[in-house]
């Protein structure tokens, strides 16, 4: 899945920071960019609802090209005549003003990790349906490789209510934002639709719908 991308600024590497590593886990100190129908933002926005952050870390929807200047300012903090492109979404670092990372998985488990103190909604899926997942993120996954991990979805779903067990985890975040393509959920059989319903029925998913 291409990330979203803003317009570019005036030659670094992209920002792969990490907190915890030069950033301390300090509340209220980060802050993060997302746009609308960016797949990778909605499960940034929807990780942290689920993982009770919604109150310690700030978030911007960006809109108009004019709203873009704060991010733009984050980036060029991050890199002295930073020339990438502005992608979302981006965690920021409000004590320096600079962008500490624009990859998603990595903000993910720093946010679940780090910021939340919950490892435990974290934990990797297993090789199989982690590989389904991707498929189904993958806007260029052709159509057989797409059936194919809705199918296996259908059965791993005949045993347990979410992903991993009795409770939404972050690799419920990576099917509900892949579920929700248009072009997915119409192949999906009966489970997998009670599973959407079962998360559109939970907080954390369904206002970030």
């Amino acid at each position: 899945m291409v990330p979203m991308l803003m317009p570019r600024t005036a030659s670094v590497p992209a920002p792969r920071g990490r907190i915890g590593a030069g950033f301390s886990p300090a509340p209220h100190r980060y802050h993060l960019y997302l746009s609308t129908g960016c797949p990778r933002s909605l499960r940034v926005e929807t990780a942290l609802a689920l993982l009770g952050l919604t109150g310690s870390v700030g978030s911007t929807l960006l809109g108009p090209p004019a709203t873009h200047a704060a991010l733009r300012r984050a980036y060029e903090a991050a890199g002295h005549h930073y020339d990438g492109a502005l992608a979302v979404p981006a965690l920021c670092d409000t004590w320096s003003g600079r962008v500490v990372s624009n990859h998603a998985p990595d903000i993910l488990d720093d946010l679940a990790v780090r910021l939340a103190g919950r490892p435990d909604l974290s934990p990797p899926l297993p090789a199989r349906p982690a590989g389904a997942v991707r498929a189904l993120l993958d806007e260029a996954a052709p159509q057989t490789a797409r059936a194919a991990a809705l199918d296996l979805l259908e059965h791993w779903l005949a045993v347990r209510p979410y992903a991993l067990g009795d409770r939404p985890t972050l690799a419920d975040v990576d099917l509900w934002v892949a579920l929700l393509d248009p072009a997915v959920l119409p192949g999906a059989g009966p489970r997998t639709r009670a599973y959407v319903r079962r998360l559109r029925a939970h907080p954390a998913f369904g206002t970030a719908a």
